[in-house]
């Protein structure tokens, strides 16, 4: 993901701010007070994080964030408002959604670091997901060797299970699927034979009545046809006094030979008619057979034939499932035995990129100011499960002579803050492509901080950083420069610098005296180191 827009408006002390961040390292800055953090606390609000109603300005009855985010090829638009009372509402797309739909969707491709909030990187499931990220080609294959030795243990669990360790049950379903499908299959069912059935059989129920009105109608159109003749007769005759009559003669005619064709046609039904007891009872007991299986399978016949179908082919899975079930518990030993030998496998692997990422680590640490600390990737053993059979820890000591602790614990919010850009750059792990530190470093100051900013930029290179920072070192090394003003007791405000507004504001970042001459001499030499990256 790639923020490409972010609009605050109304929190705390921000009555309207935006920020275009760069695809690289964007960096906020500002005197204490002045709100620097309520632009993270938007992006929060984006990303699904808990909304709070205590957080809305002054400038009116509720606040609101929007966002314009990139994640892979697509561009997403993201808002959230927060009224002073009652529930927030979110946005993603223009469609409305719940903060956890804009949590599940954008919130896995951020990840936000402060001082006071848990560090994800503690979690043993996202160690795990860095190491996996950074394994050699082997390692991979060992990865998917694991990946597809749980599938088919799945798999194999999933069919004892189907089997229930009932085979009577299992023999009495069959049976009964295989009867449907075979009553359902005799019954020669095929669409609309039962509108075709019922005509025949009301046809031969009626025969008598039907040969009745054929029989009165052939006697009537034997009547019609006379009186016809005499009109053709009659008609001829005028023809001969008056030629031009001559079509009206050609049209009595084609009467004529229409209402002998009628008779012709009502005699031969009549004479076609056969009353056949045994056919009409045949007709009527397979229109009876039809009742009775929609009765049981079905309202229409449509319904009916597709649950032949459906039984039909869960009498083919008993069927093999009855005949699996002798060898199914075989088949998941073989599969357990599988997990286990490709688990220990990628165990191997996972320890060895361990032992090279805590290595990492520390280097980067040592230029990070911790040079004394030690950092420790465990992994442990566990039973295993989709992501194998391993547990990763991370422990922590600030001083190599201290006994290491979980780093969740130990670790203060600037070390914790140094241990996750140290982490991802000794990983290079490109999941998250935003990272956003707030305020990370606390604590150091000189060369360190120097380090950091450094690191940070180099972090950029390949994920989108934003930090909000106090320090002129960390601020000189972005590409992007944000800063956040507060004249008085007014709104705060968010500008971009560039060029000597820069170089005003590193200066007072330095000394505190933005028009100082000496600390504008030290801002721009600042600023050119880090752009040679000095």
């Amino acid at each position: 993901m790639t923020l490409e827009h972010l609009r605050v408006a109304n929190l705390g002390v921000l009555e309207d701010a935006a920020i275009d961040p760069s695809p690289g390292f964007t960096v906020i800055t500002g005197e204490t007070g002045a709100g620097k953090t309520l632009l993270l606390g938007g992006l929060r609000l984006i990303l699904g994080h808990k909304a709070d109603s205590g957080a809305v300005g002054p400038y009116g009855e509720e606040a609101q964030a929007d966002g314009l985010v990139i994640v892979g090829d697509d561009e997403m638009g993201a808002s959230r408002i927060v009224p002073r009372d009652g529930r927030s509402r979110a946005h993603l797309e223009g469609t409305l959604v719940s903060a956890a739909t804009l949590q599940e969707r954008l919130g896995p491709t951020v990840e936000i670091v402060g001082q006071h909030e848990q560090l994800s990187m503690s979690k043993p499931a996202r160690l795990l997901d860095l190491l996996d990220s950074v394994l050699d080609e082997a390692g991979r294959r060992s990865l998917d060797g694991y990946d597809g030795a749980w599938a088919a243990l799945q798999d194999a669990l999933d069919r004892r299970e189907r089997l229930g360790g009932d085979q009577l049950a299992l023999a009495r379903e069959l049976d009964l699927a295989r009867y449907q499908a075979s009553e359902i299959a005799g019954a020669g069912l095929e669409p609309g034979l039962d509108e075709t059935l019922e005509a025949d059989v009301s046809r031969l129920r009626n025969i008598e009545e039907i040969r009745e009105h054929l029989g009165d109608t052939t006697r009537l159109v034997e009547s019609m046809a006379d009186e016809v003749g005499e009109v053709v007769s009659r008609l001829r005759k005028a023809i001969g006094l008056d030629p031009s009559l001559s079509e009206l003669g050609a049209d009595a005619e084609g009467v004529a030979a229409s209402v002998s064709e009628l008779g012709r046609s009502a005699r031969l039904a009549g004479e076609s008619l056969d009353l056949d007891p045994s056919h009409l009872e045949e007709l009527e007991a397979r229109l009876t057979a039809i009742g009775d299986l929609k009765r049981k399978y079905g309202r229409t016949l449509a319904e009916v034939v597709a649950y032949g179908d459906e039984v039909r082919r869960r009498a083919d899975e008993l069927d093999d499932l009855i005949r699996d079930s002798e060898h199914v518990d075989e088949l998941v030993d073989r599969c357990k035995g599988e997990v286990r030998a490709r688990a220990t496998e990628l165990s191997l692997a996972r320890q060895e990129v361990a032992d090279i990422v805590s290595a990492r680590m520390s280097e980067h640490l040592t230029d990070l100011g911790l040079g004394s600390a030690r950092v420790d990737l465990e992994v442990r053993e566990v039973e295993p499960g989709p992501s194998g059979a391993d547990r990763v820890v991370m422990s922590f000591a600030s001083d190599s002579r201290l006994e290491p602790g979980d780093v969740a614990v130990v670790a203060s919010g600037g070390e914790l803050s140094r241990l996750v850009l140290a982490l991802r750059l000794a990983t290079r792990a490109d999941d998250a492509s935003t990272l956003v530190f707030d305020e990370v470093d606390t604590g150091i100051g000189g060369k360190t901080a120097l380090a950091m900013g450094a690191k940070l930029a180099e972090l950029a290179r390949a994920s989108q950083v934003l930090c909000v920072t106090h320090l002129p070192q960390v601020a000189a090394h972005a590409d992007t420069h944000f800063v956040v003003e507060r004249v008085d007791d007014g709104p705060a405000r968010v500008r971009l610098v560039a060029g000597d507004e820069r170089v005003t504001e590193i200066t007072r970042m330095l000394a505190g005296l933005p028009d100082s001459e000496a600390g504008r001499t030290a801002a721009a030499e600042l600023l050119e180191g880090a752009r040679r990256g000095a």
